[in-house]
C-alpha cells in the first residue's frame, strides 16, 4: 500500500499495491498492520455501501459528535466521485478548510477521512458505488452536518447537483 498525506491532519489518499498475472490481479485494500504502523485508523467496526444511480447526486456534508466519532475508509467500486473532506476541530490550523479527493474505481484508490473531520461526495458518473470501512457504530443522535453551499467552506464542486437529499440541504450554515 502506497500512502499520500493531504492537507489535512491524517487524512490520506491510499493506493493499494496490486499483484499481477495472467488471471488478473490480487490486492489487499485494508491492513490493520500496515495501517497501525503509520499511526492510522485500524479498528474497523463495519463496512457500508452506497450506490448512486445518477452523475451530480450529491451526499453530505457528515459527520458524528462526541462518542460516536468516526475515522472512514472510503473507496470507490464502481464509477467515479469526488470526495469532500472538511476539518471540523476547532483547534486545527486547517479548521474549515477541505480537500477534494477524487476515487475512481479504475484507479482503486481510497482516502481516510479522519475522525475530526466532515466528509460528503459528489459522483461523477452514473451508477456509482462507494464502500465505507467505519470505526465506529452510527449514532443518529450524534450525527451533524455542514451544507455543502455554506460560502464559509469555500467548496466547488465539480458539477451542479443533480439529486441532493432534503436532509442535506437543510444542514444550517455556520
Amino acid at each position: 500500500m502506497k500512502i499520500k498525506k493531504t492537507k489535512l491532519k491524517d487524512c490520506v489518499e491510499i493506493f493499494p499495491n496490486p499483484i499481477r498475472d495472467s488471471r488478473g490481479f490480487f490486492q489487499r485494500i485494508f491492513d490493520t498492520k500496515i495501517l497501525k504502523d503509520k499511526n492510522l485508523v485500524s479498528n474497523i467496526v463495519n463496512i457500508n455501501n452506497s450506490f448512486s444511480k445518477y452523475k451530480g447526486t450529491t451526499r453530505g456534508l457528515h459527520y458524528q459528535i462526541g462518542k460516536s466519532k468516526e475515522t472512514k475508509i472510503c473507496r470507490c467500486i464502481n464509477g467515479k466521485c469526488d470526495i469532500y473532506i472538511i476539518d471540523i476541530d476547532k483547534k486545527s490550523k486547517n479548521y474549515l478548510k477541505h480537500v477534494r479527493v477524487t476515487l475512481d474505481s479504475k484507479k482503486r484508490n481510497m482516502v481516510m477521512v479522519p475522525r475530526n473531520c466532515a466528509n460528503g461526495f459528489q459522483t461523477l458518473e452514473d451508477n456509482t458505488e462507494v464502500i465505507y470501512f467505519v470505526s465506529n457504530y452510527y449514532n443518529p443522535n450524534n450525527e451533524r452536518g455542514l451544507n455543502f453551499f455554506d460560502k464559509k467552506l469555500k467548496i466547488k464542486l465539480r458539477l451542479k447537483p443533480t439529486i441532493i437529499s432534503k436532509k442535506d440541504m437543510n444542514w444550517k450554515h455556520l
